[in-house]
């Protein structure tokens, strides 16, 4: 099945992937994890408003934030290259329900990548989504299963093909709802890993996708930023 884009979580990936920058970093965590509770917390009614675009831009992490060794990287133009996902039929499924034009199917968004120069040029992004609760829960349950659920399939962007080895871990205890996995992608012959992790809290959802050591170390400040306390 050919389509113009898939899941953030996944198209962000792999442009890590093509670009070679997240190299080959080794898996580790320094913050404390446990499982996702199967029984989201209770919101208070205004955290369940979705917010829109300009408030989510607003609240995206910027460079000070980060510190000195970061600088954002400007957006790119949209591009709409062909996708053609080869041995999980569950990501060939999702189609256009998952996403269009690179981006998760939420209608409003915000969204910051920003390449960190002390780990030979690493890159984080982070994504920002609004929407109900349980619209945000169902859109990316579905999609870290079908991706999860694939321990290894393959995914061709325009001419270029990328092997990708899935990893679920344990979700962070963060936030009502969470999701974390590992992902290796191998293409020319490197091989690159890319660590994403989504944090549900009320209305908004944030991803945080790029070099585990840089998604373990902020996407807690990404979370307190992207929701902050009354």
């Amino acid at each position: 099945m050919r389509m113009r884009a898939i899941a953030t979580s996944l198209t962000i990936a792999a442009s890590f992937a093509i670009s070679g920058c997240s190299g080959n970093t080794a898996a580790g965590s320094t913050s404390p994890f446990g499982e996702l509770s199967g029984q989201p917390k209770a919101d208070a009614s205004a955290s369940n408003t979705p917010l829109p675009s300009s408030v989510l831009a607003a609240r995206l992490l910027v460079e000070a934030d980060l510190g000195q060794d970061y600088t954002r990287k400007p957006e790119k133009a949209a591009r709409h290259d062909d996708v053609t996902v080869i041995g999980c039929p569950a990501l060939e499924q999702l189609g256009g329900d998952a996403a269009t034009g690179g981006s998760l199917d939420f209608p409003h968004k915000a969204k910051a990548t920003f390449l960190y120069s002390g780990d030979t040029g690493s890159e984080i992004s982070e994504e920002l989504y609004s929407d109900t609760a349980p619209k945000l829960t169902d859109g990316t349950k579905r999609i870290f299963d079908a991706m999860t659920g694939c321990p290894v399939y393959q995914v061709v962007i325009g001419s270029k093909p990328i092997k990708i080895t899935t990893q679920k871990l344990a979700a962070p205890a963060l936030g009502d709802q969470a999701w974390s996995q590992l992902l290796t992608f191998t293409a020319s012959g490197q091989d690159s890993i890319v660590k994403q992790t989504a944090i549900r809290t009320g209305a908004v959802l944030l991803i945080v996708s790029g070099s585990p050591a840089l998604v373990d170390s902020h996407v807690e400040k990404a979370l307190a930023k992207a929701h902050p306390a009354n």
